[in-house]
């Protein structure tokens, strides 16, 4: 279901196409994130030119950016566990504040590119 070639279109697009501008600005800017979808997506043109798994590809890219959610799932994932703390008690990482920030900042990245993978997995496996 998921292949080297999605993962390889993903970090093209996330990483090589994308600007420090919109780096930098895409989780305040729509605009900025937009500009960054349209660059994130050029990869996945030489995989599918399915025009639904491309607005799938783009439509939650834009979502999971703009929106920061990584975060969010962390805060969920974590938040059940015994004394974890509120959403107002963690950083801008939905980590607690005792984690130290370079463990959070690697682990938002991973847990953020881990959606966006399998997103994408499943759009270009079901829809085509």
């Amino acid at each position: 279901m998921f292949t080297a070639d999605q993962l390889v279109a993903h970090l093209v697009g996330d990483y090589l196409l994308q600007s420090e501008w919109m780096a930098v600005r895409k989780t305040r800017q729509s605009a900025a994130t937009l500009v960054h979808c349209v660059f994130y997506l050029i990869p996945f043109l030489f995989i599918t030119q399915n025009p639904y798994t491309l607005a799938v590809i783009g439509g939650t890219h834009f979502v999971l950016d703009r929106w920061h959610l990584a975060r969010h799932f962390i805060w969920l994932k974590n938040s059940p566990w015994p004394d974890s703390p509120s959403w107002q008690d963690r950083t801008e990482t939905g980590f607690p504040a005792d984690t130290p920030p370079w463990l959070a900042g690697w682990l938002l990245i991973i847990v953020d590119n881990t959606l966006h993978i399998v997103i994408n997995g499943f759009a270009i496996h079901f829809i085509g």
